[in-house]
This record gives structure tokens, C-alpha cells and sequence, in this order.
């Protein structure tokens, strides 16, 4: 266990940026305060209940003789520190992050123990990542859509290391993170689920599906649905291959029809989607909310059949170097292998013939899918190479469309070529 020296060291860093001889009363007054709840009283989480923490610590110092009167005075009325660290944070949507998935499992010790933790970030590629997000949304600023936010994650599809996210375009004006926490409608880059289910019931890539204009009527006597196609163009008779490729919604609504809505909720459910599907038609076709890391790692779950949990840290240490925790990838078989190869393939033909034939100008095998919602008001691409699953979200937190036409294979697709680029 870390000494209490130690522990008052690596508060005063945390809270003040300053070593414990460097502390003013009011600091240490602050300090003193906390160990009942840190993660309650941070100045950082909630300023107004750390100001009334730490003046009652002075007010204790007052009755105890420790302070005079006329400097008490003065003290109560000193500021709490503001998160002015945030601004020299590398990732800085990473790293909140991280500490939320760090504070649920360490509590007040996360932030008296002086942990040393070793994260998956790489930065070659959080700077990767952090550049093509600002391309893109000087781009759509440029092309008259000012006002877009963009979130991406690069995930290791052999560990589930996150090795690059931003949350957004700007952490010290926003901090909420469109990554992780941002529940948008998937639109297209949920299709892939239907037909990895419909796999699992014994279809193949051949397999021919009907892709025209059909009404479909509720059970339970809601209003009749009738999906049409982005380009309003009806194929007829057409592979799965040919369906995901082009990204129809009649014929991918059929499938999910023919092979049951409750066998693709399970399906997404199996390869890492955790927030809840709507069992309802269209559901197939991207209606339900999820999240980017979400997708990201079906995504993953797509490209070895392991489903992972995400991975954020390596290892923690002490301040004496003492490993405390290990943290080793945690995977389970999802998809029978012969699956996989089936939903790569039919991912791969999504770059070669269908709506991501741009990301063929990265010279070697890619695999993804674009996705738009109604409106264009969420623009996506999932996708994954050998190495990295990247997922890129492109809209606007007032759920307002980002423009005519702005469709995924016009927005987030150029994002993720950017940054899968080789330098």
C-alpha cells in the first residue's frame, strides 16, 4: 500500500499540479477535505459541493487556532482549482474515458494512490486519428457545412486494445464523448448483422433474396411500413452478396422477414452490441440506437469471430512500481469460423462493387460499410483491415441534418481513408 505521504503527493499533482511543499492553506485545506469522497467532492465533478467541503476544513483550522479570523476570511473566499490540467492531455476523450472505467473499478483509491497506469493508446496513431477528424471537418466547414462534429475509434481486432479515440473536435469546448457515449440510429453499418444471421440459419453469400417494393403490417396493428431503396431503384431477384454490396433496404428488410427479427436482436446482441434493439423490421435497416464503440467492436467481432470486451489499460502499478493489476485481453468465440469468412466476403464486396469502392484506393484488403440515416443526419463507416477496426460518426449533436446528399460514402468514408492511410 502507497504511504500517506504518498498519497497526499499524488493528490496535490492531481488536484493543483503542485508537490505538497508547494500547497497555500487553502489547498491543503481542500486536500483534507476530500478523503471522505473524492470522486464526490472533486473540484473537478462538482466545484460548489468542493468549496463547501474545503470551508469547512477552514472553518475547523478557525475553531482549532490554526488560522486567525481576518485570514479565514479571506480563505473562504478563494476559488477551487478548475480542471486546467485537461488542456495538457494527450487524447483527452481517451483519457476521460479512462478514468470513468478506472474510477468504477477503484473508487477513492484512483485518486490517493498514486497509480501508475499503462494505457493501449498509441500515440503514432491518436495523432492519426486527431488529424484526419479535423481534415474532415474543415472539409465539410469549406463545403458549407459548418457546425459537424466527427468522433472516431481505432480498435487492435487481435486484443481489443483502444489504440486511438476522439470523442469530438474539441475537448475544451465539449467533453461529452461522441464515441462512447453519443446513442445515435446506425442507418446501413447495422446491416451486416442481418446477414451474419442470416448466415448462422444456413444461407451463403449466393443466396438470392427478393429486393422490391413491399408493405409489411404489424401484428399488433400498427401503421404498415414500406422500406424503400436510397436510390429508389428495385433489383428483383438478388444475391446477399449483391444486396449488402449496394446496401438495399427492400431486400435486407426481406431477409430479416424471412429469417426473423428476434434471430437478428440475438445475433447482435452475440458479436457485442449491448444497447437495446427495437425487435421490430425496421430495426434491420439501422433504427435502433447504439453507440460507435459499440459498432467498432461488432466490427471487430466481424473480423475473427472473437467478441471483445474493450481494452483501455495494460497494467497498473504503485508508486513503488508494484504491478496492482494485470489487465490481459478478454475475448470470447462469437462466430463459427466459416461465418467469418462469409461476412468478410460480403464485406469485401462492399469496397469492391458496392457503396465503398473509394477506400480501394488504399491498395490492399479492406472491409466495411457505410451507413446513412434519414435526413442525412448520422453519416458512418465501419470498417477493417487486417490490423485496426476504425469506426467514424459524422452529425450534430441537435440531430439537425449535416447537408443534402451528405451521405456516409461522402463523409465519414473519406475520414477513415485518411486516417488508414500509410504514412
Amino acid at each position: 500500500m502507497p504511504s500517506p505521504m504518498g498519497c497526499i503527493e499524488a493528490a496535490a499533482q492531481t488536484y493543483f499540479g503542485k508537490k505538497t511543499e508547494d500547497l497555500s492553506i487553502t489547498d491543503a485545506a481542500l486536500l483534507a477535505a476530500l478523503p471522505k469522497a473524492p470522486s464526490v467532492y472533486s473540484p473537478f465533478k462538482d466545484p460548489q459541493k468542493a468549496l463547501i467541503r474545503r470551508n469547512l476544513a477552514l472553518k475547523s483550522m478557525l475553531d482549532r487556532g490554526y488560522i486567525t479570523p481576518d485570514a479565514y476570511a479571506v480563505y473562504i473566499n478563494e476559488p477551487v482549482p478548475t480542471y486546467v490540467e485537461r488542456k495538457k492531455y494527450t487524447a483527452p476523450y481517451f483519457v476521460e474515458y479512462l478514468r470513468g472505467v478506472l474510477e468504477q473499478k477503484f473508487g477513492d483509491l484512483l485518486y490517493t494512490s498514486g497509480y501508475k497506469i499503462y494505457t493501449t493508446l498509441d500515440l503514432r496513431l491518436q495523432e492519426k486519428a486527431e488529424r484526419a477528424v479535423a481534415k474532415g471537418a474543415g472539409d465539410l466547414a469549406r463545403a458549407g457545412m459548418p457546425g459537424v462534429e466527427i468522433a472516431l475509434i481505432a480498435v487492435d481486432i487481435k486484443t481489443g486494445a483502444i489504440k486511438a479515440m476522439a470523442g469530438g473536435l474539441d475537448y475544451q469546448k465539449s467533453q461529452f464523448n461522441r464515441a462512447t457515449q453519443a446513442r445515435r440510429q446506425p442507418g446501413s453499418v447495422f446491416k451486416p448483422i442481418v446477414y451474419l444471421a442470416a448466415f448462422k440459419h444456413g444461407y451463403t453469400a449466393d443466396d438470392t433474396v427478393d429486393d422490391m417494393e413491399v408493405t409489411y403490417f404489424s401484428r399488433g396493428g400498427g401503421e404498415p411500413w414500406t422500406p424503400h431503396n436510397y436510390t429508389k431503384r428495385y433489383y428483383g431477384r438478388v444475391t446477399l452478396r449483391t444486396a449488402l454490396s449496394r446496401s438495399l433496404n427492400a431486400a435486407t428488410v426481406y431477409l430479416a422477414n424471412k429469417i426473423g427479427m428476434d434471430n437478428v436482436v440475438a445475433t447482435a446482441k452475440s458479436v457485442g452490441v449491448t444497447s437495446g434493439i427495437y425487435p421490430r423490421l425496421p430495426s434491420a435497416i439501422g433504427v435502433s440506437e447504439v453507440t460507435l464503440m459499440e459498432l467498432a467492436y461488432v466490427y471487430t467481432t466481424f473480423a475473427n469471430g472473437r467478441r471483445f470486451e474493450p481494452l483501455a489499460y495494460d497494467k497498473i502499478t504503485d508508486r513503488y512500481d508494484i504491478k496492482v493489476e494485470d489487465n490481459a485481453p478478454k475475448a470470447t468465440q462469437a462466430i463459427d469460423p466459416a461465418n467469418v469468412v462469409k461476412i468478410r466476403d460480403v464485406l469485401s464486396a462492399v469496397v469492391t462493387e458496392g457503396t465503398s469502392v473509394a477506400a480501394l484506393s488504399l491498395n490492399r484488403p479492406v472491409y466495411g460499410k457505410t451507413g446513412t440515416t434519414d435526413g442525412y443526419r448520422d453519416a458512418w463507416f465501419i470498417g477493417f483491415d487486417d490490423n485496426l477496426t476504425v469506426g467514424v460518426w459524422v452529425g450534430r449533436d441537435n440531430h439537425h441534418p449535416i447537408g443534402e446528399g451528405m451521405s456516409g460514402s461522402r463523409t465519414a468514408l473519406p475520414i477513415w481513408i485518411n486516417f488508414m492511410k500509410d504514412d
